[in-house]
């Protein structure tokens, strides 16, 4: 099990230690997101004049309208990941049937091959044989 992580970080101007499994490196990058967002709200009109509860309740509603976007993206991703893996799965069976059939063929072409030889072989010995035929009559 890994050890918790602790990482001073400033939010909004104030310093809060955070502590997690996380890497000091996600820590920050949280810390770093709200700082964010803070500043996104205080440039918008009105914001400032809020109580303290409401500006907290504007960030947090906001925070979870980011979250469950964020969450309706990864599942559509993961639908559309889904899709492609049966679409590749598709392609795959399509492609061995696609590899028998030409194995099939080219069997039948080595055959096909083959007979001819052995016609071809064969209109040689008749045709040699009418010649000799053809030579006695002579």
């Amino acid at each position: 099990m890994s050890s918790k992580n602790k990482t001073e970080v400033l939010i909004a101007g104030k310093i809060f230690t955070l502590s997690g499994y996380e890497s000091e490196e996600y820590l920050q990058k949280v810390a770093t997101y709200i700082n964010n967002k803070v500043a996104e709200f205080k440039k918008l009109d009105g914001y400032n004049r809020q109580s303290k509860d409401n500006k907290s309740m504007l960030l947090e509603l906001n925070i979870a309208d980011d979250y469950f976007k964020a969450k309706t993206q990864v599942e559509m991703l993961e639908e559309e990941l889904s899709e492609k893996d049966k679409e590749l799965y598709d392609l795959k069976h399509e492609l061995i049937g696609v590899q028998i059939k030409l194995e099939t063929a080219e069997k039948a072409m080595q055959d096909m091959q083959k007979e001819s030889t052995e016609y071809q072989k064969k209109i040689v010995r008749l045709e040699t044989e009418l010649g000799n035929h053809g030579n006695n009559r002579k």
